[in-house]
């Protein structure tokens, strides 16, 4: 099933590949925010700017102008990457250490897609709030946006996202209820012994043994304090000490994330890792500092609206293309908006990369995953997103309210 037409579908790709080739960071997403507010001027629909700094809003009235209070809200998020694109083809990017890496280009594409259709048809009553969001890439755009009263002004009863997914089949829809997406945070453990010669370490207090024996004792926290039901990722990823091959430092540095699906598990790692960094340190005789910073939290998908949206997957893409959702150690802040409003986050396959063949370059050969030099969005797939879309929202605004 496919409700939008040609011109649309062709005219949202040429629009999709500008964006790819003018990417922008976090909350710099200017000249995408004014592409968006002209194009939503251009087909009649009501938009704001401002929320969450760059983002933008619009909104679609259906026939009974909104009159019976309803809303759905439906997220594409705008901003790109700080890495180097290796793609070679005419949109890749003008801008070094910038690129749409994450498919946010397409995103945006299929939303506007979708906004030109519901504006043209206008065949449901309430409305459909149109959510363009900046700084998914770290800045907690989403958190942004919320803070600013997305939901006091526009009270949606639920929102949707979805993500382009490579690896899956293109077009295919992957949607399931729980958790889908993990938190995400980051710690800093810093060791203080007491720095000397290296020929002398009787006379020094060294950090490093006291750091492997930490890196060590943290996956005891997953394989022993964790239940083996329940899932946590704990990765060090940068120890920093020394400057010299005859010296023992005076301190040492432990960083890192930890992922988990669930808040629980999470205060459960937190509170291990302190437990263990401040007693192992002060077992050698060393002083210890302990930073843990919580950034997203785990995206959970309410069950009630995750299975909605498989229903309509099932009848817009077909059985054979409507998938389990594999719960990811990624993160999203979309995970915000679901904290604050029941909905779903789905996934948006988008092949195995051979659709770059098409698009020319002699270096687009690499990898099409997510946050690599050479990964390029499936503009095949703004057609069967947007009329997924649309079909979502026209079905959610015709059953009865809650």
């Amino acid at each position: 099933m496919k409700l939008i037409d040609t011109v649309t579908a062709d005219e949202m790709a040429l629009l999709r590949r500008d964006l790819h080739a003018h990417p922008e960071l976090a909350f710099a997403e200017l000249r995408t925010a004014d592409l968006i507010a002209a194009k939503l001027a251009e087909w009649g629909i009501e938009a704001r700017r401002g929320l969450g700094r760059t983002g933008v809003v619009g909104l679609i009235h259906g026939r009974d102008g909104g009159a019976c209070g309803r809303a759905v809200g439906l997220r594409a998020d705008m901003d790109a990457l700080p890495m180097t694109e290796l793609n070679t083809f005419g949109h890749a990017s003008r801008h070094p250490g910038r690129m749409h890496g994450c498919g946010h280009d397409g995103h945006v594409a299929i939303l506007l897609a979708t906004a030109r259709e519901l504006a043209r048809r206008r065949d449901f009553d309430g409305a459909v709030v149109l959510i363009f969001q900046p700084a998914e890439e770290g800045g907690g755009g989403a958190r942004e946006m919320i803070a600013d009263g997305l939901f006091e002004r526009w009270p949606v009863e639920a929102v949707f996202g979805l993500h382009n997914w490579p690896g899956l089949p293109a077009g295919s829809i992957a949607v399931s209820p729980g958790p889908v997406m993990a938190s995400s945070n980051e710690f800093l453990i810093t060791i203080r012994g007491k720095g000397g010669h290296a020929a002398m370490p009787d006379r020094t207090l060294d950090p490093i043994p006291v750091a492997c024996q930490l890196v060590q004792a943290f996956q005891t926290i997953v394989s022993r304090n964790v239940k083996p039901i329940d899932t946590a990722v704990i990765s060090v990823t940068m120890i920093h000490t020394g400057e010299a091959t005859n010296v023992v430092p005076d301190a040492c540095e432990i960083q890192g994330t930890v992922r988990t699906f669930s808040t629980d598990v999470l205060d459960l790692v937190e509170r291990r890792m302190r437990e263990l960094s401040v007693h192992t340190c002060a077992a050698f005789g060393a002083d210890c500092e302990f930073e843990f910073q919580r950034n997203y939290p785990p995206t959970v998908n309410s069950a009630v609206e995750a299975d909605f949206a498989r229903e309509v997957a099932l009848d817009v893409v077909g059985p054979a293309l409507t998938l389990a959702q594999e719960p990811t150690m990624g993160a999203e802040d979309f995970a915000y908006m679901l904290q604050a409003r029941p909905g779903a986050y789905l996934f948006l396959g988008n092949g195995d990369g051979a659709h770059r063949a098409a698009y020319g370059g002699g270096h687009d050969a690499g990898p099409c995953m997510l946050h690599n030099p050479h990964y390029d969005f499936n503009d095949a797939l703004i057609p069967v997103g947007a009329s997924y879309w649309v079909e979502l929202v026209t079905r959610w605004l015709a059953r009865p309210a809650a």
